[in-house]
């Protein structure tokens, strides 16, 4: 304001400046430069101040009206105080950015631009989805002013026609897969008639007793299970011999049990080989057995005959050596073989059937000499190797008991009955002084010898159950095939203590009773595995050293031969026996 008059003041001394004495030229100064002028005599700074006073409020005129309207940011979705109708829906002012289209700028929800929702709420619409999905049909959604809105179907019409057009949330007929309802009867309060999560179904049928058609049946079925029942325990199975070779004696008279001498191996010796080797190569393969066959063993001391069970309850003797031919076939069991054990001469032997008997066998002549049975089924036997005890052995039952018979009276006459389970193996230590069994208890129990307490009870929280059980052949050592797919070995000696340094791993076992044997110089171990192949193991270092593809099933088990340096016989689910050098 103050140039403004400064302007005023110059512009009216222009016109005057001709006409005006030095006197009114004093008196015209502006006032804004006042201040720039010396004080003449007798005036003060007080007296210079009085006439320059501010105007705290002066005059303004407005060129133009007040906008008193609070604008709204259009793109704000919360408004922290109650606006006027003028104001929401006031038109948008301000630029328009230059670089957007018409489209770009339209307010829209949709990438396609604005939808509003008019009678097609977001429920029906779900519904309508959810049955074309579920059905192949949903409402015509189309609207063209015909009045036939609400009765069209689009997708599967003639479904849509049998079933009414009824949505997902609506009855219809059953489908494969639908859940079965439940009776409501959900309500805590009603004391009497809450039934929670236990309610029974809609169509569930309780009938205790059947009708009489069904009892009809049912008394039929039984009936002939018991007669069943009946003529198995009365009657064993009928013992029969197949002798497949025509010349069962040679000229001197002597079977198939004489040890032969004109082979390159002394069969006699008692000394095992100096030095083994892996077998490598599949040199030969018994057929005969139509099912799988469950145990494989060796003539005792001389090992020239090879006995194996089968699953198709056949028991048959083959030739290690020569023409490795079947000699003869014992019948006699009505289910399958489980086990057998040949006494110290190999003139006997028993087998264990899930008939749930164990008989004795002539092995030359193929006569059922007796058989022994208490009702339950045998998964082990073993004679007692004592040369003065021949006529006593043992079983492991499905009872838990080990029962001791005497082969001459046909009498009971010793039960070892302390296993929490099924007894798998019985293994003689110690001179025969002793033997040890196994258990599904997954424990370990050492018994003197016609005593019928346990010694020694091994279990520890980290064992599993142990189904086969091997002695080393310098008698130190016991091998057992663990649930945990590991073969632990235990000291035979004294104390059975766990060898945590030789534990053989790299195989699959879980659930299956593989044989174990060793080498006969204690250099290696074998050992089958579910998988059909034949493990073979390190003992010093206990690095597993080659896997061989055996069988096509379970490869159940495994004998290296007593006087060979690489000859490994295996058996398996396959119903083969294979012998590997």
């Amino acid at each position: 304001m103050a140039a403004i008059a400064a302007l005023q003041a110059y512009s009216s001394g222009d016109s005057n400046s001709d006409d005006s004495d030095s006197d009114t030229k004093e008196e015209t100064k502006p006032v804004s430069v006042t201040h720039l002028t010396p004080l003449e005599k007798g005036e003060t700074v007080r007296s210079l101040q009085s006439r320059f006073r501010l105007n705290a409020a002066p005059i303004v005129e407005s060129k133009e009206s007040v906008d008193t309207v609070q604008h709204i940011d259009p793109t704000k979705k919360e408004v922290m105080y109650n606006p006027q109708y003028d104001q929401m829906f006031a038109p948008q002012v301000g630029p328009v950015n230059p670089f957007k289209t018409r489209q770009q700028i339209a307010a829209k929800n949709t990438l396609a631009g604005y939808a509003e929702p008019a009678h097609y709420n977001a429920f029906t619409f779900e519904t309508q989805r959810r049955t074309f999905t579920s059905y192949g049909y949903a409402l015509d959604p189309t609207v063209d002013g015909r009045g036939l809105e609400g009765s069209q179907y689009v997708g599967k019409v003639e479904t849509a026609e049998e079933t009414d057009g009824r949505t997902v949330f609506e009855s219809t007929k059953a489908r494969v897969g639908d859940k079965r309802k439940k009776v409501k009867a959900s309500d805590p309060s009603d004391i009497d008639g809450y039934e929670g999560p236990w309610a029974k179904y809609v169509d569930e049928k309780r009938n205790v007793k059947p009708s009489a058609e069904e009892q009809e049946e049912l008394d039929e079925i039984l009936a002939k299970r018991n007669k069943r029942g009946r003529q198995t325990d009365e009657k064993p199975g009928e013992e029969k011999t197949t002798l497949h070779i025509k010349d069962a004696y040679d000229y001197q008279g002597r079977s198939y049990l004489h040890i032969p001498q004109d082979l390159e191996v002394d069969l006699r010796a008692d000394e095992p080989p100096e030095k083994c080797y892996i077998p490598k190569k599949h040199i030969h393969t018994w057929t005969g057995h139509t099912k799988g066959v469950a145990a494989i063993r060796l003539f005792p001391k001389s090992g020239h005959l090879l006995l194996s069970c089968g699953m198709d309850t056949k028991i048959k003797i083959w030739e290690f050596y020569n023409e490795r031919r079947v000699l003869r076939t014992f019948l006699g069991h009505k289910q399958a073989v489980r086990d057998a054990c040949f006494n110290n001469d190999g003139t006997k032997f028993l087998s264990a059937g899930y008939d749930k008997y164990i008989k004795l066998w002539d092995t030359e002549t193929g006569q059922c000499i007796s058989r022994f049975t208490n009702r339950k089924v045998p998964y082990c036997i073993k004679f007692n190797p004592d040369e003065e005890k021949q006529n006593l052995f043992v079983a492991g039952m499905s009872d838990k008991k080990i029962i001791q018979w005497d082969v001459n009276s046909g009498e009971i006459v010793q039960e070892y009955d302390r296993h929490l389970g099924a007894v798998n193996t019985i293994t003689f230590v110690d001179d025969s002084r002793r033997f040890v069994s196994t258990s599904d208890d997954k424990s370990l129990r050492v018994w003197e010898w016609d005593i019928p307490v346990d010694f020694k009870y091994i279990a520890e929280p980290s064992m599993h159950s142990m189904p086969s059980v091997t002695l080393s052949p310098n008698g130190k050592w016991l091998g057992c095939q663990s649930m945990d797919n590991q073969i632990v070995i235990f000291s035979a000696q004294n104390r059975f203590k766990l060898n945590r340094k030789k534990i053989f791993k790299g195989h699959m076992v879980a659930g299956y009773a593989c044989q174990v044997d060793f080498s006969p110089d204690m250099s290696y171990v074998v050992s089958g595995d579910a998988d059909g192949k034949l493990n073979v193991w390190d003992w010093k270092s206990t690095k597993l050293y080659s896997k061989l593809k055996a069988h096509d099933g379970v490869c159940i088990g495994c004998i290296w031969h007593l006087h060979e340096t690489s000859k490994v016989i295996t058996c398996g689910w396959d119903g083969l026996i294979k012998l590997w050098d």
